[in-house]
């Protein structure tokens, strides 16, 4: 992927930039070389999306010059931090509830933990908003109609671990 920045880059991932579209939408850039990937989170998104609202919202897939764009609803981001511990404390038991659902829909989003030797924010897929936690970057993640009863459930098991882990994370912010 191109390293220069790109005009209203809000984020940058080891595949995929997102940018500003608006005040309402951003966009993340697949560039030629990862097109594969941009229907499957789409795909992941809109599965997701059918059950609650922690995974951010899918929009519509555009296409700018080489690059084809997935774009979502912009959240406005805030540090743990910016919250109340009492607030923290709700927010996470709602996010508990709403991932339980979600897995119970058949969905898993697999990457709430960044793993070890990647850079970055351990946790930088679980984003604090106004309206509470949400989950963004869905690449990775897995239905159950697709991955097996047997792995997904193994999905599930890591992804409550890391849930606990996050906890401690945001209340030691």
């Amino acid at each position: 992927m191109n390293k220069s920045k790109y005009p209203k880059e809000l984020s940058r991932g080891t595949n995929n930039v997102v940018i500003a579209l608006s005040k309402t939408e951003a966009g993340k850039i697949f560039t030629p070389e990862s097109r594969v990937e941009i229907s499957v989170e789409a795909e992941n998104m809109r599965y997701a999306n059918k059950i609650n609202d922690l995974v951010v919202k899918f929009i519509r897939i555009d296409i700018e010059g080489e690059n084809q764009i997935l774009v979502m609803e912009r959240l406005n981001i805030f540090e743990p931090r910016s919250f109340e511990v009492e607030v923290r404390e709700t927010m996470y038991s709602v996010f508990m509830d709403k991932l339980i659902e979600l897995h119970k829909n058949g969905f898993v989003h697999r990457d709430l933990k960044r793993p070890s030797g990647y850079g970055g924010r351990p946790f930088d897929n679980i984003v604090f908003t106004s309206e509470g936690i949400r989950l963004i970057d869905v690449g990775i993640s897995a239905i159950k109609e697709k991955a097996g009863e047997k792995l997904f459930n193994n999905y599930i098991e890591t992804e409550l671990k890391e849930a606990e882990e996050f906890y401690s994370f945001i209340m030691e912010a």
